[in-house]
């Protein structure tokens, strides 16, 4: 499957400023990098056209595309369907970058402590699901609490009033676990709808008449290039 990304990325020419531009009508043509690609509004918002899919290991786009397609260059049809723009922020780390990480966040912050005592660190407290004998829920869990939170309550099998620690420590390291694993919950546009999207791209992609700049759908030309329209 052709990857049409790049091929449809269009053109921009502008003067040659280096030593190999002989006069001011030397212009060397680029591709135009600023251009992005996007989702249709109503595709993106109709859940009917996306998979769940849970990112596993150290698995990259690439390897996410290869699954799902079969070919690891359509890695940014994966992305623009979670509107990714900064894969080191939005995609999971893997295991080696995901410990430095850590290490550095927390070092930079608490540099006299020994690292091993930062990521074991109270980062703050969660509560625990807390049930009476009879299988109602008390107190739901995963919600943030103070160290100290407890519940009372009457249990009617017990018939008696009974109280309750709530709170559980959550670490350093596991608070940034968690939400590194967050980032492993995405959507993958279903393989049947990728000729949309190739279409779409090939029409966003075109400069637009009415710039003095245009030349034609695919090239602009100036030395100072409005490069995004």
């Amino acid at each position: 499957m052709a990857n049409p990304y790049f091929r449809n990325l269009p053109d921009f020419e502008y003067i040659n400023t280096t030593s190999e531009g002989r006069s001011i009508s030397d212009y060397v043509t680029v591709k135009n990098l600023f251009k992005k690609g996007k989702l249709r509004e109503d595709i993106a918002a109709e859940s009917s056209f996306f998979q769940k899919y849970t990112i596993n290991g150290n698995d990259r786009p690439d390897n996410v595309a290869f699954e799902i397609y079969g070919d690891p260059t359509l890695d940014w049809v994966v992305l623009l369907s979670n509107n990714i723009i900064n894969v080191y922020e939005e995609w999971p780390l893997d295991q080696t970058a995901f410990d430095a990480y850590v290490a550095e966040k927390y070092l930079d912050v608490f540099e006299e402590e020994p690292a091993q005592l930062l990521l074991e660190g109270i980062h703050h407290y969660e509560s625990k699901e807390i049930k009476d004998n009879n299988g109602t829920i008390m107190f739901p869990g995963g919600l943030e609490v103070d160290e100290d939170q407890s519940l009372t309550f009457y249990d009617f099998v017990l018939e008696k009033e009974v109280t309750v620690e709530v709170a559980i420590p959550v670490t350093n390291y596991a608070y940034e676990e968690k939400l590194n694993n967050r980032k492993r919950n995405i959507n993958i546009l279903k393989p049947k709808y990728l000729n949309i999207v190739f279409d779409d791209l090939e029409e966003i992609m075109q400069y637009k008449e009415g710039s003095t700049q245009y030349v034609s759908e695919t090239l602009k030309k100036g030395d100072n290039i409005r490069l995004y329209n």
